[in-house]
C-alpha cells in the first residue's frame, strides 16, 4: 500500500508485439520492365485496398522524388519498386499503367500529403484514398505516427530505424528494405480499425470528404513560399537591406547549384555561413575580399570551397545592386498580417479575431479535434481580417468555401463564427 512518504509505483509500460520482419519475407526489388509487368498483373489480380508508401531522401537530395515505392495488396503480397530504374529521358518514371491497373482499388497511405507529390511525379494517382494518419487526427488521438497507431490499434510495434536514411543510395541495404516493407505490412488492418473508430465517432462522413479533397488535389504542385531565402537560419541577425541582399544572392546561387547537382542545399553550404557572411559584410561596410569570405566558417568546407567563385560573384552582385533593388527589411505578407499586429492598426479585425479564435478552439475541443483540422488557421485569419459584406450565415459559408474549407467543417464552424463577424 502506498503511503504519503512512498511514491506510487510508475505504471507499467504497455506490451506490444514487435513486428521485426515482413511475414512473407523481403521481396526482390522491381527494377526491370519484365518485373514491372509481372507485379502490375499481380496487383491488379489481387483484392481489397492497396497499401502504399514512399521513401525519399530529405536532407540528402534537392528533389523530393521517391527513391522507393512500397505497395501491398491481398493476393499479391508486398512489392518494392525502384522508380529510379524506370526514369525516362526527362529523368522521371512514368508509372501510369500501374496506376490504371489499380484504379478500382482504394489506396491507403499514412500522411498522404507527404507522399502524394512524389507519387504524382511518377503518374501514380489514386481515384479513392484512405489516409490513416488524417483519420487518427479526426479521431482526436494524441499520437498519430504510424508506429503509435499500430500499437494502439493492433497491439503491434514496428521496427523503425531508417526513416532518415539516404534512400538515393544504391544498392539499398537489406535492413533498409526490411524497414520499407514493414511500412505497408499493417496498413490494411490499421485502415480497418481507423474506419471502425471513425464510424463509431460519427466522423466517417467527415473523413470521406477529407480523403476526396486529397484525391482532387493530389496533382497540385507543392506550394512554394514567397521569398524562401528569408527562412535562412540566422537571417534575423542581418540588420540592413543590403545585408539581406547578400543573403538572397547567396541563397539563390546555392539553390541553383543544389538543383543542378540534386544535393540538399545544406550539404553544399550551411545556412549559418550565408548569414554570417552577410553580417560580416555589414560590419565591414560592405567591402568584402576573397580572404574575408574564406574567414567565415563554412565557406572552407570541401563541398563549399568548390564553388568559391560562385559565392564571390553572388556577393559582388548583392553589393553592386542599386538601392531600389534591395529587398525590404520585412517580407510582404502573404494574406493578412499576423493577428498580433492588428490591435492598433486594425482594431475591428482584432476584435473579431479575439472572439473567433477562442470560439473555434472550444468547438474543436467539443468534437475532440485539433483546431487546425476543424478550420485552417489561414482561413480563419482571412475571415476575421476582411469578412464578406454584408455578413450573413450564407455569405460567410460562401467565403469559407472559396478558401477550400470543406462542407463538414463549414457545417460546424459557420454557425459559431458568423454571428461574430
Amino acid at each position: 500500500m502506498n503511503t504519503p512518504d512512498s511514491p506510487a509505483s510508475p505504471p507499467e509500460a504497455p506490451e506490444y508485439t514487435l513486428v521485426a520482419a515482413p511475414a512473407e519475407g523481403i521481396p526482390d526489388v522491381v527494377r526491370t520492365p519484365e518485373a514491372l509487368t509481372a507485379i502490375t498483373a499481380a496487383l491488379a489480380a489481387g483484392h481489397g485496398p492497396v497499401a502504399l508508401d514512399t521513401e525519399r531522401a530529405h536532407g540528402f537530395r534537392y528533389s523530393g522524388r521517391a527513391y522507393l515505392i512500397q505497395l501491398r495488396r491481398e493476393g499479391a503480397g508486398t512489392v518494392l519498386l525502384d522508380p529510379i530504374a524506370f526514369s525516362g529521358a526527362d529523368g522521371r518514371a512514368h508509372l501510369g499503367s500501374l496506376a490504371e491497373a489499380l484504379s478500382d482499388a482504394e489506396w491507403i497511405l499514412h500522411a498522404a500529403t507527404q507522399d502524394l507529390p512524389c507519387l504524382a511525379e511518377v503518374e501514380l494517382l489514386p481515384h479513392t484514398l484512405f489516409d490513416t494518419e488524417l483519420g487518427g487526427r479526426l479521431l482526436g488521438l494524441p499520437r498519430v505516427s504510424l508506429g503509435s497507431l499500430t500499437e494502439r490499434a493492433l497491439g503491434k510495434s514496428l521496427a523503425k530505424e531508417h526513416s532518415a536514411s539516404d534512400w538515393s543510395r544504391r544498392p539499398l541495404p537489406e535492413s533498409w528494405l526490411n524497414y520499407a516493407a514493414l511500412d505497408v505490412e499493417l496498413l490494411v488492418p490499421l485502415r480497418d480499425w481507423v474506419a471502425q473508430e471513425l464510424q463509431a465517432a460519427g466522423k466517417r462522413d467527415w473523413a470521406e470528404e477529407e480523403f476526396a479533397y486529397l484525391v482532387d488535389h493530389a496533382a497540385d504542385p507543392p506550394h512554394r513560399r514567397k521569398d524562401p531565402w528569408r527562412r535562412t537560419a540566422g537571417t534575423h541577425e542581418v540588420r540592413t537591406p543590403r545585408g539581406l541582399a547578400v543573403v538572397r544572392e547567396l541563397w539563390q546561387e546555392r539553390d541553383q547549384i543544389a538543383a543542378r547537382l540534386d544535393k540538399a542545399p545544406g550539404r553544399i553550404l550551411a545556412d549559418r555561413a550565408i548569414t554570417a557572411l552577410a553580417a560580416q559584410a555589414e560590419s565591414r561596410g560592405f567591402a568584402l575580399s576573397r580572404d574575408a569570405v574564406r574567414s567565415v566558417n563554412g565557406f572552407t568546407w570541401r563541398q563549399a570551397s568548390r564553388f568559391e567563385n560562385n559565392w564571390i560573384a553572388a556577393t559582388e552582385r548583392a553589393l553592386g545592386l542599386p538601392t531600389a533593388d534591395l529587398p525590404p527589411k520585412r517580407a510582404a505578407a502573404e494574406g493578412p498580417p499576423h493577428p498580433k499586429n492588428w490591435e492598433h492598426r486594425f482594431p475591428e479585425a482584432a476584435q473579431r479575431w479575439a472572439a473567433m479564435r477562442p470560439a473555434t478552439v472550444e468547438l474543436a475541443e467539443t468534437w475532440s479535434l485539433p483546431v487546425e483540422n476543424l478550420i485552417s488557421p489561414d482561413a480563419l485569419r482571412r475571415l476575421a481580417f476582411e469578412p464578406p459584406t454584408p455578413a450573413s450565415t450564407a455569405s460567410v459559408d460562401a467565403f469559407l468555401a472559396d478558401l477550400g474549407v470543406r462542407q463538414w467543417q463549414r457545417d460546424l464552424v459557420v454557425p459559431v463564427v458568423a454571428p461574430l463577424v
